[in-house]
Parts: structure tokens; C-alpha cells; sequence
């Protein structure tokens, strides 16, 4: 049987010697979450009980890992073999987990090798004291309850249907499971910031041993810069500059592949991208110019793989057909996206946000305790990718009955501690407490009402005293930060089905609704204080039926349908025209 998901799921810390363990596994439902207490972590236990086959890295939900079970489920358990070389285990042994969804135990040859909470960020372990050479087993237990709604769980269905904007959900593992075989000190970490005014990245390393770090960048094969430094209490700082510089851009993704070493001998293989984003009082500037951001929102979910995209392509798909469009970028939404997603949208020159999964969680203080750790962790993985133009942990917070703004501006402070170069958001569309930039919701379906709801902002530098929102938003105190709509259109368009739901009444055509979407895109490209736009939605997702693409990516219109999107998208803005 051929492996799903081949690819190297890291593109930017990549090492030749690595296994890839996706394929098929022994596989049980937990539905009473009794299996710690039955020890399923010993395979006797495992294989004496309800047993069948699933294909990982598909979660038990979905088509691609052959269960298809959309119920409930308490907790599951996974099993399977891998064989080892004595040079394999000469060194040390890495885990990693893409993802697991939620709380999830390790054991390896029957030995636990550790834990992780959070659904959407990645881990390892090192396993090296616990593999032998020749057969080795591993089982993985995790468990999930959104239902507790203590836990991230983003656009999850927390009723056995998917209803409204909530879907069907993910449980256990959903992303590339893998080995690392690496020298006993190693390279644990780095992360690239791109200094563009200064033609230098600055390369952070994080090692296990060693004393000095090598980096050196390469360009369409031309080495163009080499910097060393030590390795002081498993840190060092690189100083990479660089003789030739070529900007990351839109539609641009111009990337330098660079080589770690350590001098015991590690040596890893990532890439960086030059980029300069600055956030004005106006808006956001790439490479030292004005850029409206155009983009569109993105959930990822898809009908065979649900969270998981079913190849590498699909995720490179994904990104082509929005640019296709005349979008620039797009709010990975509500959840934290496969880092092949990040790669891609690296090499096409596609912004991105890059966001976390709500959950009712931070109405008080102990919600930080579920919420902020994984963020972290989230933050630090994606850190380097020069796609990703901003941060934003939380989505429409005026849903919270109890709001506390203290849980808010936390996240917002250590989003901000951790990457300083970028902007960040609190709540998109929600109440705004301290933010970067001011965004609003709006799915206003009339683009003359909605110019006349933006009107204020013309005039009044305060326009939050009368904000689109009122009644939400009545908490906020707007300090003039630069103003966008991070969601409108949302248009509902399902001639070819019944059911579904979207924004607002059907067009009567498709020419209806092509001129709707160039009406209210046009109303905000014009507007001289909005800085970007964000249309919902790139595809359909089950029921919620207002994507320009169908939820199988199948075209929905005609081509003269997205030709009218595309000439609308590519307007130039007011904003730009301004500068």
C-alpha cells in the first residue's frame, strides 16, 4: 500500500534521515473512555478488543481513513509496528505529531513516552530510550470532548448534526505522524526574521549540545551569505547577511534555502523569505508600499479528508484557485492549517493570517490556562514563515455573555512578545480591547446601504462612537487603528442543491450576484480609510452554501461570473491610489 501524505510535512526543518508512519494502523473506538483502565497500551489488551484498520493521517470522521464515523467519540486508540536500524537509533530518536486532536498519550513498546493537550498545534518526543533495534510497536490514546467547551474547538459541531457555521468534527490524529533520527546534540529549533532595510536575517537557534552554529543562504543556487556564532546554554543568534537581496511579494516567492549546521555534525535544511511588513496609521505596507489586502476566507474543510487536505496538491489548489481570482491572500479561519499549507503559500507569495480555534473560553480567567499555552505553541511552529502578515487568536468575542477583557489583551500581549514584527489582532470583528487593527463583520447584502454605512468614516475619526456594530461593539474605545471589513458577501448561491444556507436572499442569476459582489467589493475598495476586505467564502462547507467555489473545489459559475470577480478584485484601491 502506497503512504498518504509522502511529502515532508516540514518543509522549513527538514533532515534526510526521517520515516514517515502514515499509512495503515490497528485502530479502536473508546466510547466510555475506559481504555487507560482496560491497559490498551499493552498490545495484548489492544488486539483482544474491537479492533479494525484506519488510514492515518485521516481522522475516524472522515472518508479518506476508511471509518467514516460521525458521532460522537469519547476517546480512540491507535496501533502500529515500525522497524528500526541499529545507525537509526545510534543517535537519538524524534516523534513528531502534526496534530492530535485533543489530548493525547504516547506509549512506545509499551512505555509512555509522554503527553500533549491542544488539537491543532504539533509536538515531539524523544523516544530514544525506549526503541530497540528491529520491530518496535507504538500506541497513541486521545481524547476529545468539545462538548466541555473548555477545549479550542473552532467551526466544530457541538450537536450530533453539523448546523449554522459548525461542521463535522475531528477527532484524534489528523496530521503526518514521523521519525527524526538525529545525532545525540542537535538542532531542536530555529526561527528566521527577515530584516529587509538591513539586506539580513537574523537566524535563532535553539540546540541540544554543541558550541557553534553554521548558516548559510543560498539563492537559485548561488551561495549568497555564511554567518557563524556560538552556541551559549543551547542558544545562538546567526547574523546572516546578505549580497543579494530579492524580495518575497504578492504573486512573488522569491525564497533563499538555507543550511543549518551544528558543529557536532547536525545539519538541517530550511528556507526564508525577505519581506518587510510594517502596519501604518493607514494600513499595511509590504516592501515598503501601501497593499489593500484582497483576500477571502479560507476553513480548510473539505468533503473526503475533512481537516486534512487528501493530497499535497489539493493544499496547493486551494491557494491557486483564490489567486486565480485576483484575491491576494487570505484569514486561515478558525483553525490552525497543515504547515504544507504555510510552504505553499511561501512559494506562490500569498498573505496569509494565520488564526487559532475559538471555544467559550475566554469569558474568564481560567480560560487562559486552556486557550494560551497552544496558542503559543502555534505561533512558535509558524513563526518563519513569510506568508503569515499577522496574528489573530480569537474570532467575533461579542459572542462571550462575560467577556473579560483582561483574558484578551493577555493573548494579545504574549502574541506580541513572542513576534513583534507582525501585527496582531484580539477578536476579529469583535469587541477590540487591544488590537493592531480595527476589523469589522459586515454582511450587509446591499452595497448602496452598506456605502452609507461606511460613510461615517469619512468624516469622523471616532467612528466607533457609531460603529456598523452598535450593539456589539458598544465596549470598544476605537484609538485609530487602520480599518478593515475582515468578512463580508457571504452571498447564498445553491441552484444545483436543496437546503444550505449563505447571507441574505439568492440573486435572481448569476448576473445578479456577479454584480452584487462587484458592488459591495467596489464600496470598499473606494472607501479611502478601509485597507482590505475579506469575502466569505473561498468554498461551500456542508451546509453553509455561500463559497464561490462548491465544497468538492468544482466550479459553482460561469466564466463570465468569476471574470466579473476577478475585474472587480483587481480594482485598484483608494488606499493604494492615495500614496
Amino acid at each position: 500500500m502506497s503512504i498518504p501524505r509522502p511529502e515532508h510535512p516540514r518543509p522549513q526543518f527538514v533532515r534526510d534521515a526521517w520515516m514517515n508512519l502514515n499509512g495503515e494502523w490497528d485502530f479502536q473506538f473508546d466510547f466510555g473512555n475506559s481504555g487507560r483502565y482496560r491497559r490498551l497500551w499493552k498490545s495484548e489488551n489492544f488486539m483482544n478488543g474491537e479492533t479494525r484498520k484506519i488510514i492515518v493521517p485521516f481522522c475516524p470522521e472522515s472518508r479518506l481513513s476508511g471509518i467514516g464515523y460521525t458521532d460522537w467519540i469519547a476517546a480512540v486508540w491507535y496501533r502500529r509496528t515500525f522497524n528500526l536500524t541499529r545507525e537509526q537509533i545510534n543517535g537519538r530518536v524524534i516523534l513528531h505529531f502534526g496534530a492530535v486532536d485533543y489530548h493525547s498519550v504516547i506509549y512506545v513498546n509499551e512505555m509512555q513516552v509522554g503527553e500533549h493537550t491542544g488539537g491543532y498545534s504539533s509536538f515531539e518526543l524523544d523516544i530514544t530510550n525506549a526503541v530497540k533495534e528491529g520491530e518496535n510497536l507504538i500506541i497513541v490514546y486521545a481524547e476529545d470532548n468539545n462538548r466541555t467547551e473548555k477545549q479550542p474547538y473552532g467551526k466544530q459541531s457541538l450537536r450530533y448534526e453539523s448546523y449554522g457555521c459548525s461542521y463535522t468534527r475531528t477527532t484524534g490524529i489528523w496530521q503526518t505522524i514521523w521519525l527524526e533520527f538525529v545525532p545525540k546534540n542537535y538542532i531542536k529549533y530555529a526561527k528566521i526574521t527577515p530584516f529587509v532595510d538591513d539586506h539580513r536575517a537574523v537566524v535563532d537557534v535553539e540546540t541540544l549540545g554543541g558550541s557553534a552554529v553554521t548558516a548559510a543562504a543560498y539563492y537559485d543556487g548561488r551561495k549568497v551569505g555564511e554567518a557563524s556564532a556560538a552556541v551559549t546554554y543551547g542558544n545562538a543568534s546567526v547574523v546572516l547577511d546578505l549580497d543579494e537581496l530579492h524580495l518575497w511579494d504578492l504573486g512573488q516567492g522569491n525564497l533563499y534555502d538555507l543550511t543549518i549546521t551544528l558543529d557536532t555534525g547536525d545539519t538541517v535544511q530550511s528556507y526564508f523569505g525577505m519581506r518587510k511588513v510594517e502596519l501604518k496609521k493607514d494600513g499595511l505596507w509590504l516592501n515598503n508600499r501601501p497593499v489593500f489586502m484582497r483576500t477571502v476566507l479560507d476553513q480548510g474543510f473539505n468533503p473526503e479528508g475533512i481537516y486534512t487536505g487528501p493530497t499535497d496538491e489539493f493544499l496547493k489548489h486551494d491557494i491557486e484557485l483564490t489567486m486565480d481570482l485576483g484575491f491576494n491572500g487570505g484569514r486561515l479561519h478558525q483553525r490552525v492549517f497543515e504547515e504544507r499549507t504555510l510552504y505553499w503559500a511561501d512559494k506562490l507569495g500569498y498573505i496569509v493570517w494565520g488564526e487559532y480555534a475559538n471555544g467559550s473560553l475566554l469569558n474568564d480567567g481560567r480560560g487562559i490556562g486552556y486557550f494560551l499555552p497552544e496558542w503559543m505553541e502555534v505561533v512558535r511552529r509558524d513563526y518563519s514563515h513569510p506568508s503569515i502578515i499577522g496574528w489573530c487568536p480569537e474570532n467575533e468575542s461579542y459572542w462571550r455573555k462575560d467577556n473579560d477583557p483582561i483574558c484578551q489583551t493577555v493573548c494579545y500581549d504574549v502574541t506580541k512578545q513572542m513576534d513583534p514584527y507582525r501585527p496582531v489582532i484580539d477578536a476579529s470583528g469583535g469587541v477590540h480591547w487591544k488590537t493592531d487593527m480595527f476589523d469589522i463583520h459586515e454582511y450587509d447584502q446591499n452595497p448602496e446601504s452598506l456605502r452609507k454605512k461606511l460613510e461615517p468614516m469619512l468624516t469622523d475619526p471616532m467612528f466607533c462612537h457609531n460603529p456598523i456594530h452598535q450593539e456589539q461593539l458598544r465596549k470598544h474605545v476605537y484609538r485609530g487603528e487602520p480599518v478593515w471589513i475582515s468578512e463580508y458577501g457571504g452571498t447564498f448561491w445553491n441552484p444545483d442543491e436543496p437546503g444550505g444556507w449563505g447571507y441574505g436572499s439568492t440573486p435572481e442569476s448569476e448576473e445578479a450576484f456577479a454584480e452584487r459582489y462587484a458592488g459591495l467589493t467596489t464600496a470598499m475598495l473606494e472607501h479611502p480609510r478601509i485597507c482590505g476586505f475579506c469575502y466569505t467564502q473561498l468554498t461551500d462547507v456542508e451546509q453553509e452554501q455561500n463559497g464561490l467555489y462548491k465544497y468538492n473545489r468544482s466550479r459553482k459559475f460561469s466564466d463570465a461570473v468569476y471574470d466579473k470577480i476577478r475585474e472587480a478584485n483587481m480594482q485598484i484601491a483608494a488606499f493604494e491610489k492615495q500614496k
